[in-house]
Parts: C-alpha cells; sequence; structure tokens
C-alpha cells in the first residue's frame, strides 16, 4: 500500500451497518509512500494509522474525479 499526502485512506466499516471512515493523509512518515500515515479525519482529529487489509488507498486523482 502506497499513499502520498493528500491522497484519502478509506477504513471500511467492519460490522453490518457500520459506515467507512474516510481520512486525507497529511503525511507519509514511511519511504517511498509506505505506512505508517498522518490522517486528518473530516471532525479535524488526527492520527498515525498503519492500515490493515479493511483499508484502501484513494489517489488524489481518483476522488478528484468523482
Amino acid at each position: 500500500m502506497r499513499a502520498s499526502v493528500g491522497d484519502q485512506l478509506v477504513q471500511h466499516g467492519r460490522v453490518v451497518g457500520q459506515h467507512d471512515q474516510i481520512s486525507e493523509v497529511v503525511e507519509v512518515m514511511g519511504k517511498g509512500g509506505n505506512p505508517p500515515y498522518r490522517v486528518r479525519f473530516p471532525d479535524g482529529h488526527e492520527a498515525v494509522m498503519s492500515p490493515g487489509p479493511d483499508c484502501q488507498i484513494r489517489h488524489r486523482k481518483e476522488h478528484e474525479q468523482r
């Protein structure tokens, strides 16, 4: 999994009825775009995440087209 600043990190809901959590990558802390990432959620909260298999990266160009 590789990301750049400005990409979205989507963490899919694990339970029926739980919504996906979408955050923006504000810092790539690993080498070559690899995790961990510092992300910012829509409410302004920031966290350091090492995404698991329930996550996907939406690259900036992909989500700008939506």
